[in-house]
């Protein structure tokens, strides 16, 4: 079968490229300009990748044309779609016909940190021996891929809140139908397609409804977003965590951080594992943990994957380390919305004493392009010795005006040219750089380890 994807670079659709493949299809796909890791991924696949969204991408017609969440009506390729007669879906609508209804799906929800908590299960549930599949909004490092078939029953797939479709307009997760189901925390974000919070929580409400009263559903405990909509109706068995500083109610699991990693505190206070791993802070120790809860629902015991966890290396974007140049950090992080931010800033500052830690950010999200989380950038900021922001001319709203509380510590940017110089002129030894776009932010990640390179070695000379 020939199944052409609309949209192919985005993270999820890539992975559908990934899975349709592995099933055996001919996959083409058209797009804009793609940027790495997907770009890699797609030409590892050998996929066939037309640039653009021009009305004759679909000759020669495929079987079927999946259409991703970025198509819109008015677009050339979509017209030509709807006038041709051709059979179509969506991403999510695909993969849970082509896989899900044979598989026992553990899905990964919530504003932050899905991908890492996808990630993590995906690893865990591998180093059990279980083979499972997955589909991954990133590239874990330990597999190489954001996507694969892997061996029956287990499939994790990262439960995306965003539309499905131009067509369907309902999230994407309530296509997945799960047996095992993690709500890691809510909050507003993809304030393009949503209202308010409570427009969110419908959603997550559709989900829960999907979950059988046989499976399960690990939730944050105290995310009081989420015990709404656990209150708006649940038919499944609950099973809450909390993580660090938090105090875990009656029943609950917690996370505590020790040096190293964490330690996993069962509902009588006892450690029933302890975590010494490379990844820091404590959203992290919360990603693990739920990730630990939900692993056991399929099988593995905690203390099993606590031993795994020691050889987590971690996703690609999620606090990846680029280079070291001229005594300069520099890592990168796909954060974009304030509480993302501000977490990782506090897990990048533990270690960093004596050293400035500097945060580089481009607002590209759609949400952040709004305008919607202005406030709340500066307070998101706070941890960081020094703040270099892009805000290009298009931007909603005034970001140097919205970052004034910061001080002397911000500079903002109209062109990216201008911030490449003002940091190459900037940094210096010992500083450790975090770099956050939800995108390419036009390659400044690979220019700015080149220039740091170049300097160095003109200091050796």
């Amino acid at each position: 079968m020939h199944v052409h994807i609309l949209g192919i670079g985005g993270t999820f659709m890539a992975g559908i490229a990934a899975l349709a493949r592995a099933r055996g299809h001919r996959v083409t796909g058209s797009d804009r300009a793609l940027y790495p890791p997907m770009s890699t991924q797609l030409a590892a696949l050998g996929v066939e990748i037309i640039e653009g969204y021009d009305n004759d991408r679909l000759e020669p017609a495929p079987d079927c044309v999946v259409v991703g969440n970025v198509m819109r009506r008015g677009m050339p390729v979509v017209e030509r779609l709807l006038d041709s007669g051709l059979a179509y879906c969506s991403g999510p609508e695909w993969l849970a016909r082509e896989l899900l209804h044979e598989r026992w799906t553990l899905a990964v929800a919530g504003t932050h940190g899905k991908t890492t908590t996808t990630s993590i299960l995906a690893f865990l549930l591998d180093a059990a021996g279980l083979e499972p599949g997955f589909l991954v909004g990133g590239i874990p490092a330990d597999f190489g891929v954001s996507a694969r078939l892997g061996a029956a029953p287990f499939f994790v797939v990262e439960a995306d809140e965003y539309d499905t479709a131009f067509f369907d307009k309902r999230s994407k997760f309530v296509h997945y139908r799960p047996r095992t189901l993690v709500l890691g925390n809510l909050e507003f974000d993809h304030a393009d397609i949503f209202d308010d919070l409570g427009a969110i929580q419908r959603q997550f409400h559709h989900l829960v409804r999907t979950v059988p009263g046989s499976g399960l559903i690990v939730s944050k405990a105290g995310d009081a977003a989420l015990e709404e909509v656990l209150a708006q109706g649940c038919w499944t068995p609950v099973e809450r965590f909390s993580g660090p500083g938090q105090a875990p109610p009656q029943g609950a699991h917690a996370a505590r951080l020790v040096p190293g990693g964490f330690e996993v505190i069962d509902p009588a206070g006892d450690v029933a594992a302890v975590v010494q791993w490379s990844m820091p802070g404590a959203h992290n120790a919360e990603n693990g943990l739920a990730a630990m809860l939900a692993a056991r629902h399929a099988g593995v015991p905690l203390e099993v994957s606590a031993r795994a966890l020691a050889r987590f290396r971690g996703v690609k974007r999620r606090q990846e380390w680029i280079g070291t140049a001229a005594g300069v950090e520099l890592y990168d992080d796909f954060a974009h919305h304030p509480t993302a931010i501000a977490r990782t800033l506090e897990a990048m500052h533990g270690g960093a004493e004596g050293r400035r830690l500097v945060a580089v950010l481009e607002p590209r999200s759609n949400t952040m392009r709004m305008g919607v989380h202005a406030a709340a950038l500066a307070p998101s900021l706070a941890a960081a010795d020094a703040v270099y922001v892009y805000a290009p001319a298009e931007l909603d709203w005034d970001a140097a005006g919205a970052l004034g509380g910061l001080g002397e510590r911000v500079r903002v940017c109209a062109a990216l040219e201008e911030l490449e110089a003002i940091l190459e002129a900037d940094l210096r030894p010992g500083d450790r750089v975090v770099v956050m776009s939800n995108g390419s932010f036009g390659g400044l990640h690979g220019r700015l380890l080149h220039a740091l390179q170049t300097r160095e070695q003109g200091g050796k000379e």
